[in-house]
């Protein structure tokens, strides 16, 4: 009986040294998981199943840095470039390109999607960021009381000057706001400099209604969204339409907003990606640029974060395609134009507007 309990012991001690050796790492090999970095703005989203299939495709874990607003997250970026905190930045737009270049942050990449994106949207030709999505910060109206009221639309930026529309507008202050921030620009690629500011006298002179923030703008002055606000119309994004039948209480046939989309009437921001220098992960960070930039994340842009995808192979959500309209002629300015006066012409326009 003793010699059956050793031979059991024996046997036993063996085959668990057999499975630690199989179960070891070899020499050289990690026993953890990959992980690649993504710094981005805060209101960054994507569907858990999206990232899934491309940490599942890889055997990586993607990790995100939330780093406050837009410019918030780039400070960090160019504050912490000898020694980046995430392999991939995410979320640089049009309004801070030129300084996010300047700073020399990303290595250039040139991914084979490209080809699948116009090339309208490639605002940097040495390919050290690429767009990802784009967003139009429009004037939203109350359909209904435009109706009601048998008042035509405003079809350029000059006829909100009109006595027809004195106080029918919200805006938000620039200072403050990134929706405000957009619009004012709009009024500059318009009118150049100083000619804007004429233009916010008369906007002024028009009863034009000024508050601080987007929230404060859309659900408490605008009068599609809270029921009884005293302004029909408010400066918001191309995407709150669908935005609204999407989220309504009760299921709509008809979004109750619509933008004007006439010509600099809205103000177009792009959002690009890049490959930070100084990255581990130079290869895996590729092949998640690529993915970001191909059909599965692309399709998935729209109802995650209220904008549109660049991929013009990838299929708008059926609330897009039905109540967001998209303008012929946005707005732009150079990039390094805004880095070099933002804040001058926000100076003045609150001297012309506010005081």
């Amino acid at each position: 009986m003793k010699s059956n309990v050793r031979i059991a012991v024996f046997v036993t001690l063996v085959l668990a040294l057999v499975v630690g050796a199989c179960s070891a790492p070899k020499a050289g090999e990690s026993t953890e998981q990959t992980i690649l970095t993504v710094m981005t703005h805060d209101s960054f989203a994507a569907s858990e199943g999206v990232i899934a299939a491309f940490e599942d495709e890889y055997g990586v874990e993607v990790r995100f840095v939330r780093a406050g607003d837009t410019g918030a997250a780039l400070n960090k970026a160019i504050l912490s470039k000898g020694a980046p905190l995430a392999d991939v930045f995410f979320g640089v737009d049009n309004n801070f390109l030129s300084r996010a270049l300047e700073e020399d942050l990303f290595v250039a990449y040139h991914s084979p999607l490209l080809e699948e994106i116009p090339d309208a949207f490639e605002l940097d030709r040495e390919y050290r960021v690429l767009p990802v999505d784009y967003g139009d910060v429009c004037i939203n109206y109350d359909k209904a009381y435009f109706d009601e009221q048998g008042l035509a639309l405003p079809a350029s930026l000059a006829d909100l000057t009109q006595p027809e529309y004195a106080g029918l507008l919200v805006v938000q202050n620039p200072a403050t706001s990134s929706p405000g921030l957009a619009f004012l620009m709009a009024t500059i690629a318009e009118y150049g400099d100083p000619g804007y500011l004429d233009y916010w006298a008369a906007l002024r002179e028009n009863d034009v209604v000024v508050v601080s923030d987007w929230e404060t703008a859309y659900y408490g002055n605008f009068s599609a969204s809270s029921g009884q606000g005293p302004q029909p119309m408010v400066v918001s994004y191309g995407s709150s339409p669908p935005a609204e039948v999407i989220f309504a209480e009760t299921a709509l046939t008809e979004a109750p907003t619509a933008s004007l989309v006439g010509k600099n009437m809205c103000y177009r921001q792009i959002e690009f990606v890049g490959i930070l220098k100084g990255t581990e992960q130079q290869e895996l960070a590729e092949k998640f640029v690529d993915f970001i930039l191909g059909k599965t994340f692309q399709e998935d842009v729209p109802l995650q974060m209220f904008v549109f995808p660049v991929n013009e192979n990838a299929v708008l959500p059926e609330e897009f395609t039905a109540y967001a309209q998209i303008p012929e002629q946005p707005a732009q300015l150079d990039s390094a134009e805004i880095t070099a006066r933002r804040e001058a012409w926000i100076t003045a326009w609150d001297e012309v507007v506010l005081r």
